[in-house]
């Protein structure tokens, strides 16, 4: 049987967020969104962002951390993902079905510039077992030595153009 390896993270705040999600997973392999402890989270709070995944596949905003302005430009609060203007909404939306629909966290770093964008994805189940939510982290890093050593087998995408990896 052929196993590939599950993202691991490529910053210490992708690292905690991951570790947390897989001690809130039930036995069923599931996250409820309610299951996440904001206190366990509380240095990634700025950065992390919940979007909402409705039956036609469309993303909006439920909640987002301050420091989201830094990478769009804007508070996305409430807004759909669609809205999202360039590059950074388009790998968002990559990020967000590849996460539903691999039930696992994924996540990469995209350059854009002179910039790094670090960013993780985490599926969270609503309260009928339906992967119907996204916890995402995001954020800029300045250097390339400030990113992790990671498995060779889930190394992030870098790239210019957004896209995921796992």
């Amino acid at each position: 049987m052929f196993h590939k390896s599950i993202f691991s993270g490529v910053t210490e705040a992708q690292r905690l967020l991951i570790t947390h999600w897989y001690q809130c997973r039930t036995p069923d392999g599931l996250v409820p969104r309610d299951a996440i402890d904001p206190g366990t989270v509380r240095s990634t709070l700025a950065s992390l962002s919940v979007v909402e995944i409705n039956e036609a596949g469309e993303g909006r905003f439920r909640i987002a951390g301050s420091r989201l302005r830094d990478i769009f430009g804007q508070d996305v609060r409430g807004r759909p993902v669609a809205e999202i203007a360039g590059a950074h909404g388009e790998g968002y939306a990559l990020g967000l079905l590849s996460a539903i629909e691999r039930g696992v966290p994924v996540g990469g770093v995209m350059e854009t510039g002179s910039r790094l964008h670090a960013w993780l994805r985490l599926p969270l189940a609503d309260d009928y077992g339906q992967l119907t939510q996204v916890m995402c982290h995001d954020e800029l890093v300045s250097h390339r030595r400030q990113l992790l050593p990671t498995d060779t087998e889930a190394q992030p995408t870098r790239t210019s153009a957004p896209r995921f990896a796992a």
